[in-house]
């Protein structure tokens, strides 16, 4: 018997063009808000298959939906989760093909619902198991929660600055000691390098 591979994608709507339009808003609740309700799992389905179809032709609308008629019900694109509240879903396509499903929603500008506001998505994680996915779907939402609650929010000259570089600045560091090798001596340089492998 054969294991279907599969891929699971987790996915963010992010709405950077919100971004400083509400002044009481700290930017990263503006980055991250709620989606429509209006966006249901179909709707969804229908949107990525008709930008795979736009970016990739025949090729890329039946590499999506199967490709062979034996494995069509389980190589579908298919929509596990969705969650307006978090603008969060899960997205299951088979292995060989993932790659297409992300570079269409790489393309995709705008929540694909009738007059839908302009958005990003943004692929976080991809995994093999939706355990995986789920798992780290709670974390990013509890990271965002902290985040908000703990003021690392508030409005910067780059507003894009709280998504990507304050997080990773503020992490705490810790040093690595090798184990064999002596603690310091001398800085390093090349003359010293030299000097020690010629005698």
């Amino acid at each position: 018997m054969v294991r279907i591979k599969e891929r699971y994608l987790l996915v963010n709507l992010l709405y950077p063009s919100e971004l400083g339009t509400k002044p009481g808003v700290p930017d990263l609740v503006a980055l991250n808000q709620p989606t429509t309700d209006a966006l249901s799992p179909q709707a969804l389905l229908r949107g990525i298959r008709a930008e795979v179809a736009n970016l990739f032709g025949d090729y890329g609308s039946g590499a999506v939906e199967g490709g062979s008629l034996a494995h069509i019900t389980s190589h579908d694109l298919l929509v596990k989760y969705l969650s307006p509240a978090t603008s969060t879903f899960i997205l299951r396509v088979s292995r060989a093909h993932f790659r297409l499903v992300w570079a269409a929603l790489t393309f995709m500008g705008c929540v694909p619902v009738r007059n839908g506001k302009p958005c990003t998505f943004r692929v976080v994680h991809v995994s093999g198991t939706i355990r995986k996915v789920e798992e780290e779907a709670v974390r990013r939402a509890r990271n965002l929660c902290f985040a908000v609650r703990d003021g690392q929010s508030e409005k910067v000259e780059d507003p894009l600055g709280n998504l990507f570089s304050s997080t990773a600045s503020k992490r705490p560091t810790r040093e690595v000691t090798m184990r064999g090798v002596p603690a310091d001596e001398g800085d390093g340089s090349d003359a010293e390098m030299g000097e020690a492998s010629d005698g």
